[in-house]
């Protein structure tokens, strides 16, 4: 047995220095509760509160999209350049490995296909299924301006009234319909919508006037939507001014997926996001990367 005495005199309780209330690195969620915290920091890099989102969830409403075709060959060798990977929970548990240390973000609502009118989707999972495959935050698409808005908007407060009572972050993605203007009043509209709603993220469309508003205006991080394949120093660009307008990361797919060398683009955008390299230098960094493949 360890000799006891003067053991009581060597502890340290600190009396001399109060304990530090240490704020949170993620935009919003200082008072939110430790498990919620716990997986915002899976998708949020500590060292600068910024993520890198890998988005492959398009089959669930278009089937197999181009560069998706092999989910196993295209995305899970990018993994390992992603901060968090969002999908659906037919693909993590079919293909993505479970020793993967992504954060997982789930996609959570569904319903219509391309076929069909879009906004009318409804939750397709049960919030304890996200728990049981360990996931990161459920997302949940939100149609503000569609003909099913409410009918959305209901299918974010459930998940987000079922994440409170388990500690799963819902992140709310703004659905921009041909119809609709992607302004920054519109997407200003939307993410605080949601915001306001509950939803501890938001993910929106890049605008070319007054980002720096929207993400301003939304009490939660905003983090990028890639959007339709473009240009490598387009994409780059975008994401480069997204960021320094206030955006807590980025989630692309396409733009990354469909390149001739994704795991160069990749590692490009990553620059972009948590080195702060410009979009020129990405670009560079791209065609070295590629060994000078143009696409």
């Amino acid at each position: 047995m360890a000799d006891l005495e003067g053991n009581a005199d060597a502890k340290d309780y600190g009396l001399d220095r109060p304990q530090e209330s240490r704020g949170f690195h993620v935009k919003g969620a200082g008072q939110l509760d430790f498990g919620m915290q716990h997986r915002l920091a899976r998708i949020f890099d500590p060292a600068d509160g910024r993520t890198v989102m890998l988005a492959f969830d398009h089959g669930y409403f278009q089937g197999p999209t181009r560069g998706l075709e092999r989910v196993d060959l295209g995305i899970v060798p990018l993994a390992p350049y992603a901060d968090a990977l969002m999908g659906t929970r037919g693909i993590f548990r079919s293909v993505v490995p479970a020793a993967s240390d992504n954060a997982l973000v789930l996609r959570a609502s569904g319903g219509p296909s391309i076929l069909k009118d879009l906004s009318d989707e409804r939750i397709a999972m049960d919030m304890t299924d996200a728990v049981r495959i360990d996931a990161a935050a459920v997302a949940v698409q939100v149609f503000i301006g569609g003909e099913h808005e409410t009918q959305s908007v209901h299918n974010m407060t459930r998940l987000v009234d079922q994440g409170l009572a388990c500690g799963m972050p819902v992140l709310g993605v703004t659905a921009v319909g041909r119809e609709l203007t992607r302004d920054a009043r519109y997407l200003g509209l939307a993410t605080r919508i949601i915001a306001e709603l509950g939803a501890q993220m938001v993910k929106t469309y890049f605008c070319e006037e007054d980002f720096e508003q929207v993400t301003a205006a939304c009490p939660v991080p905003v983090i990028m939507a890639g959007g339709k394949k473009l240009p490598v120093l387009e994409a780059l660009t975008m994401a480069r001014r997204a960021i320094d307008q206030g955006a807590s990361g980025v989630d692309m797919g396409r733009n990354i997926f469909q390149r001739q060398r994704p795991e160069a683009m990749i590692q490009a955008v990553r620059a972009v996001v948590h080195d702060g390299l410009s979009a020129q230098d990405a670009a560079a960094m791209y065609a070295d990367l590629s060994g000078g493949t143009a696409d």
